[in-house]
């Protein structure tokens, strides 16, 4: 089974941009609280965060073609695999999610990007942050543009959940690792 150490030993092999570290890590993090929430191996679910994006710094045109023959080579498990390459279901691959762990690294693979972009805007960052004021961002389509609510809204529904539910528990797991991942604000 992945552990935590030999994921950020293999992502550390293939990504060496500070933001995709960064964004990783808030993945990991928020995997962690959904494998919690769900009652599942919270380091595993982790692991498989940290590895979620492990060829798009080099192939960022062809995410995730570069990343089942290598994991596996390195003796990666097919299922750990299956469920990296699932969080690209329906833009780059056609592993659709069917575990609640794909549904969830689906799901907070975008989350977390407009979490992060809201947290960035507080003068206490993620410390703070209520549901209520992420869910004006949430809803707002020009704040944190980039990030597919559609896609959230798809995954949010594939695990059955509320966007608001789920918004909450990758918050307070992205909050537990604040200053690691750069959230404490402004006045930190």
């Amino acid at each position: 089974m992945l552990t935590m150490e030999r994921a950020r030993e293999l992502n550390g092999t293939m990504v060496t941009e500070e933001h995709l570290l960064i964004h990783a890590l808030n993945v990991a993090y928020a995997m962690g609280a959904m494998a919690e929430h769900f009652g599942e191996d919270v380091e595993h679910w982790q692991a498989i965060g940290i590895l979620h994006d492990y060829d798009y710094e080099k192939y960022p045109e062809e995410h995730l073609q570069h990343t089942a023959e290598p994991l596996l080579a390195a003796g990666v498990e097919p299922d750990e695999v299956r469920a990296i390459l699932s969080h690209g279901y329906g833009i780059c691959t056609d592993v659709e999610p069917v575990t609640n762990l794909e549904k969830s690294l689906f799901t907070v693979d975008e989350l977390t990007g407009i979490i992060q972009a809201c947290a960035r805007m507080r003068p206490k960052g993620i410390t703070d942050l209520e549901i209520k004021s992420f869910m004006k961002k949430f809803k707002d389509k020009k704040f944190a543009a980039k990030c597919d609510r559609a896609l959230v809204l798809k995954g949010c529904e594939m695990l059955g959940m509320d966007v608001k539910d789920v918004a909450a528990i990758c918050i307070d797991g992205m909050r537990a690792h604040a200053e690691e991942i750069g959230l404490l604000g402004t006045e930190a």
